[in-house]
């Protein structure tokens, strides 16, 4: 839905787990095959798929929150569902560079894992939001210079919100 270029290192395996779901439409790209694989999911893997949706939920309130609005919906709180996935301590022997990885680059939660823990490191993480408009909620990374910005895509969902404060205003 967003014009805005992709977000940074691994968050955008963030941003593209949250916009697994299109609100506005219901579609859920979880729901096929090639969104299933995308994610290292096989055609079967059921249980699988319902921890990435509650994953990608808990994602998006966080998202919200970085956003200064409240949750969409009560979800598992994200610190609580990434206290499951195994990180080690990686060193580059060439230049002694330290990072998080997954202990298995497998599952989708060690991945995400490794990801906030990069973005965190990185100073990235806060700016990752979701979209204020309530049949939006696409995550964006946030490159504006005061790390304000409100919605995914000025000419949709910032339009949108823009018209409705106008019509209000009963002009």
């Amino acid at each position: 839905m967003s014009e805005r270029s992709a977000a940074p290192g691994g968050l955008v395996l963030v941003e593209d787990l949250v916009n697994t779901l299109d609100l506005e439409t219901g579609a859920d790209a979880l729901d096929t095959a090639d969104g299933r694989v995308r994610f290292g999911f096989t055609e079967d893997d059921a249980a699988g798929v319902e921890a990435a949706r509650e994953l990608r939920e808990a994602l998006r309130a966080t998202l919200l929150a970085h956003a200064g609005h409240p949750p969409h919906r009560e979800v598992v709180p994200l610190g609580a569902l990434l206290a499951r996935a195994p990180l080690v301590v990686t060193v580059d022997p060439a230049d002694g560079s330290a990072a998080l990885a997954p202990v298995d680059e497998g599952p989708l939660l060690s991945r995400i894992a490794a990801a906030v823990a990069e973005a965190v490191t990185a100073g990235t993480w806060n700016r990752l939001k979701a979209c204020e408009a309530a049949d939006c909620h696409w995550a964006y990374y946030d490159r504006s210079p005061a790390g304000r910005g409100r919605w995914c895509s000025m000419q949709v969902c910032g339009a949108r919100a823009k018209m409705r404060r106008y019509r209000a205003k009963g002009a």
